[in-house]
């Protein structure tokens, strides 16, 4: 009897089960708890209206990212970038990386896309895949530096990245506004070429384009990739154990340098997408644009499943999406970051429900 209940707890069915329960539960507990900031925002509403302003919460969410075809079409928008940044934050998480730089890889791969995108004569079938091409050589050698100096000096990859980041930053900046690229006194670089722009799902309702697809098409590889490959085996085996994967002859440094490269050549065709789909130019930032950082957030809540991320990433680019509606019906757009955060933190605590668990467990081993 002992020995069937064993088989159940271990099967592939209940450990899926097991690892989707917690997301949906921070993604309820988030919202639980916005519904009290609209309560608190809305004069009309009372404690005792709840069900109310949950509905009106949920409705003008829902209105803002899924309401008709063209509140989808612009929901892409956001989803596509945040796809691309979850799932290269997955690759990296997998192999025990904390990739920071996505945010300036993706950067890079915009910059280097763009300017590609510029070059005039070429056909859309040889354009594109340029300009893809372009994404992943500059998103992936920007994440090859932090990537080397963790394997070969053992520099933190945190801190060498967030650095990196801003030097993307100001690199951008010189490319807009002190080269050729650059229009003057305009802030921002020529427009991409025709040929170069991604075609848009229905040109007359959104500028929402078939980057999705491509989007989509990564995660997927990026799955098959991590799962079903030998490469893949050994970037899982460095992240869950380095010192018994180099006494099982994994090359440890090898697959460190190649986890940031592909994560930030996953980052950098995400900054292509962007500047072929939806940007066609680039201007000069004060910040950058953010998706780095929210892809952190895709990927945590996706348990660092390329996949999941699909999903993932489409809640967080409709809660996005959404916040204009939001505003226009009285309540505070930073409800949506609220609803992040909560997300974040509860999948946060399951990390560390876990890593206690193992420790437990470790612990009850040796004693034993």
């Amino acid at each position: 009897m002992s020995n069937k209940k064993k088989e159940v707890k271990e099967s592939p069915l209940m450990n899926n089960i097991k690892s989707l329960a917690f997301p949906l539960l921070s993604i309820l507990i988030s919202i639980f708890v916005a519904v009290f900031f609209v309560i608190w925002a809305k004069p009309e509403f009372s404690l005792l209206d709840y069900p109310k302003a949950f509905v009106d919460l949920f409705d003008n969410i829902w209105k803002g990212s899924f309401g008709n075809t063209k509140k989808m079409l612009d929901t892409l928008i956001y989803v596509t970038p945040l796809l691309f940044t979850g799932v290269a934050h997955s690759l990296a998480f997998r192999t025990g990386l904390f990739n920071i730089g996505v945010e300036g890889q993706f950067a890079l791969g915009m910059i280097g896309a763009a300017l590609v995108g510029m070059i005039p004569g070429l056909p859309m079938l040889i354009h594109i895949p340029l300009m893809i091409i372009a994404g992943i050589v500059f998103g992936g050698l920007w994440a090859a530096i932090p990537g080397y100096l963790k394997a070969k000096i053992g520099a933190n990859e945190v801190v060498n990245t967030i650095m990196m980041n801003y030097i993307a930053l100001y690199l951008i900046n010189f490319v807009v506004l002190r080269t050729a690229f650059g229009i003057p006194n305009a802030a921002k670089t020529y427009d991409i070429q025709a040929s170069a722009q991604m075609p848009k799902i229905m040109v007359e309702l959104s500028r929402g384009s078939w980057g999705i697809a491509i989007a989509v098409i990564f995660a997927i590889l990026a799955y098959i990739l991590l799962w079903k490959t030998t490469i893949g085996y050994e970037l899982r085996a460095v992240g869950i154990n380095p010192h018994a994967s180099e006494y099982g002859g994994i090359n440890i440094s090898k697959n460190t340098v190649l986890s940031m490269v592909l994560s930030g050549a996953i980052a950098g065709i995400g900054g292509a997408m962007q500047v072929a789909g939806t940007a066609h130019n680039i201007t000069d930032y004060v910040s950058l644009p953010g998706y780095g950082f929210d892809g952190i957030a895709v990927a945590l809540l996706a348990k660092n499943n390329p996949i999941a991320c699909i999903a993932s990433a489409l809640l967080f680019g409709a809660l996005r999406a959404s916040s204009r509606t939001l505003q226009l019906n009285g309540i505070p757009k930073e409800i949506i970051s609220l609803i992040q955060a909560i997300i974040i933190i509860f999948v946060a605590i399951d990390f560390v429900y876990r890593w206690l668990g193992k420790r437990k467990k470790k612990g009850a081993i040796v004693n034993g």
